[in-house]
């Protein structure tokens, strides 16, 4: 039997919605633009061809009615790409998995009691394969890494300083906070340590200053609340109030 008919190349209308124009080139940075179409490729090969990963769409329309990446458009379609929804649910993640170039966020992250690896010699395709085996979230600024096939689940973190990376990851997920709980260097538990039991590994200023302490279950750094205790009451009421915003 004669197979399907070869689609006629041509151009598609597409509708990006403004929360995505940052991936876009600037020419396209406008309600609507036509944008070039093989015949053959799927929705989601559209998209990505025009810099935006599937991890930062929510949804798809094709003339207005629900559509998938593995759907053909048609010519004379108007193709709608809008973002995820925030706060974005993902079932079965574990925690976050970010890439070497967010290692501040990872700390900001730790403080606030939310699961955070991180290591900063991970190449992409260990980040893929780490981040699908846990079960992680990768966080990320390369669009690349995103668009890699492997990927469990991944998402474009906004923001060059670490105070706007934050605030645009507990935008997007609004994970619980539990500050204080986990270590900031390794991303291990804490737990209650008696002060006698970390005397031997404190200057004599500290033990006099400070009565509580806690130690990391994997790394057995000790922890108590010192002079950056008022800087990390900023990062944790800001975040508060971020989350908040999205889980009233």
């Amino acid at each position: 039997m004669p197979g399907p008919e070869p689609r006629t190349p041509g151009t598609l209308d597409v509708r990006t919605d403004p929360a995505l124009w940052s991936f876009l080139a600037r020419e396209r940075r406008r309600a609507r633009a036509t944008v070039p179409w093989d015949g053959d490729a799927t929705l989601g090969h559209v998209v990505q061809s025009l810099g935006i990963p599937l991890t930062e769409v929510g949804a798809l329309r094709l003339d207005g009615r629900p559509a998938a990446p593995q759907d053909r458009p048609v010519p004379g379609v108007e193709v709608a790409i809008l973002p995820v929804d925030r706060p974005q649910e993902v079932p079965g993640a574990t925690g976050f998995l970010l890439d070497v170039g967010l290692g501040t966020l990872a700390r900001r992250l730790r403080v606030l009691g939310i699961d955070a690896a991180y290591r900063n010699d991970a190449a992409d395709a260990e980040l893929v394969r780490d981040g699908a085996a846990q079960h992680r979230i990768v966080l990320t600024q390369d669009r690349g890494l995103l668009m890699r096939r492997a990927l469990w689940a991944g998402a474009h973190v906004r923001g060059d300083r670490p105070d706007d990376q934050l605030a645009d990851v507990l935008d997007r997920f609004a994970p619980p906070l539990a500050p204080s709980t986990r270590c900031t260097a390794c991303n291990g538990d804490l737990a209650p340590a008696p002060p006698e039991e970390v005397a031997g590994e404190l200057k004599a200023g500290t033990r006099r200053t400070y009565a509580e302490f806690a130690r990391c279950r994997s790394c057995g750094r000790v922890y108590w609340q010192g002079a950056h205790a008022e800087g990390l009451e900023r990062i944790v009421g800001a975040a508060r109030a971020v989350v908040r915003r999205r889980r009233p």
